[in-house]
């Protein structure tokens, strides 16, 4: 079982992430839900995982910190969200949850699908488990960190066409990101996407490697 230590840790690199930005809509095959709701809805995650790091320094139960959960799912109308968006807020829940170690599931299944029918069909079958995918890990050229990338969906007919410029979110240090092909749906938890480098113009990852330096020398 994680300590407080490593809790607090993930909570803190959590808010530390921009949740919603067009780069992580485009990751699940979706259109940005606008600047003004997907700022809103970072901000609305930031400060739960803010007082869930609050709650688990304190030594509150997993009693309470589940409802800090389910309250905060409370205030989300999901009238406002199409079933792909909401979909995505269920999964950032799942997180948050599985980070503190509680099981939500029951509620986030009500709140995705409605009452009545997450009751008929059976309230937990219905919400995606926790899902099963894969992380790839590779360590920041800088300072070490292990940048994290989490793999939801994967789609045979996918070819990567470009190589991906990130940055680190501990040190900033640019870094090129692996070349991981068939991703359908991931998501990049301590770090940031910077920009794409088209494979038709870097051929290899070792010209691409070339360009990140570049990069880094002119921005300096």
């Amino acid at each position: 079982m994680p300590t407080d230590q490593v809790i607090t840790d993930q909570l803190t690199q959590f808010q530390q992430r921009d949740l919603f930005s067009m780069e992580a809509w485009s990751a699940r095959g979706l259109n940005s839900s606008g600047d003004e709701m997907s700022k809103h809805l970072t901000l609305f995650f930031h400060d739960c995982a803010k007082e869930l790091e609050k709650m688990v320094i304190a030594g509150h139960t997993t009693r309470q910190i589940k409802g800090v959960l389910k309250s905060a799912l409370a205030q989300l109308d999901n009238r406002q969200f199409d079933r792909e968006e909401k979909e995505f807020i269920v999964d950032i829940f799942q997180e948050l949850a599985a980070i503190v170690g509680v099981d939500i599931r029951t509620t986030l299944s009500r709140w995705l699908y409605g009452t009545l029918l997450a009751v008929l069909v059976g309230v937990v079958s219905l919400l995606r488990p926790q899902r099963k995918y894969q992380v790839v890990l590779q360590p920041c050229t800088k300072c070490g960190t292990e940048l994290e990338t989490h793999i939801f969906r994967t789609d045979a007919s996918i070819t990567k066409a470009s190589w991906e410029v990130v940055r680190c979110d501990r040190c900033q240090e640019l870094n090129l990101l692996s070349d991981i092909d068939h991703v359908r749906e991931c998501r990049f938890i301590n770090f940031k996407w910077i920009e794409s480098l088209p494979k038709d113009e870097y051929g290899s990852y070792e010209q691409a490697l070339s360009r990140v330096e570049q990069i880094k020398y002119f921005r300096k």
